[in-house]
């Protein structure tokens, strides 16, 4: 996966950053953490051709990976089971721009979204990143059903189970409450 920027830090599954540089034209490193599914068009390879991209974003520089799971959609259930994992990032990005180009790179996938809660070739939530709420057009950080969604919990615990998600409690202790309905360990 390569290294970490000399700054960053990984301990116990949450990435801390640290200043990259003294000068404000070089934004602090932090972290993010994003969700991603597949359930069309071989899911699996996918989710870690999702990865890849992550991986050669700008500015940012993908640290963590989840294992993956199988999982049963949401919503409509004529449709089929869901690959899921997470990522964690470090980011010199906005919330914005990261979410521009996690959006980009569903567009390059192949991702069309029409149908809500339908069948995806890919879907890349940005499901937080540490630092206040946001609520804004096309913009919700924590993403939206983060704290009770299993399909997001059980990736999300691999690689930050002590990750705090403000208004809910740490992703360990909501994962306990989500259970385990519908989700299947894959690799």
């Amino acid at each position: 996966m390569g290294h970490l920027p000399p700054a960053a830090v990984v301990a116990d599954g949450a990435a801390e950053p640290r200043a990259v540089s003294h000068s404000d034209s070089h934004p602090l490193w932090r972290p993010a953490y994003v969700a991603i599914g597949s359930n069309l068009n071989h899911p699996r390879e996918r989710v870690l051709e999702a990865f890849d991209r992550l991986a050669v974003l700008p500015e940012t520089q993908l640290v963590l990976r989840s294992h993956l799971y199988h999982t049963r959609p949401m919503g409509p259930q004529d449709q089929p089971y869901y690959v899921n994992a997470a990522a964690g990032l470090l980011t010199r990005l906005s919330a914005r721009e990261l979410l521009d180009h996690l959006l980009s790179t569903e567009r390059a996938m192949g991702r069309d979204r029409q149908a809500r809660w339908g069948p995806r070739l890919i879907d890349l939530d940005l499901v937080w990143i540490p630092g206040p709420v946001i609520e804004e057009p096309g913009l919700t950080l924590p993403h939206p059903g983060v704290s009770t969604r299993n399909f997001v919990l059980y990736p999300l615990a691999d690689i930050a189970p002590t990750l705090a998600i403000p208004g809910h409690g740490a992703v360990a202790d909501l994962l306990q409450s989500a259970g385990d309905d519908g989700i299947s360990f894959l690799e």
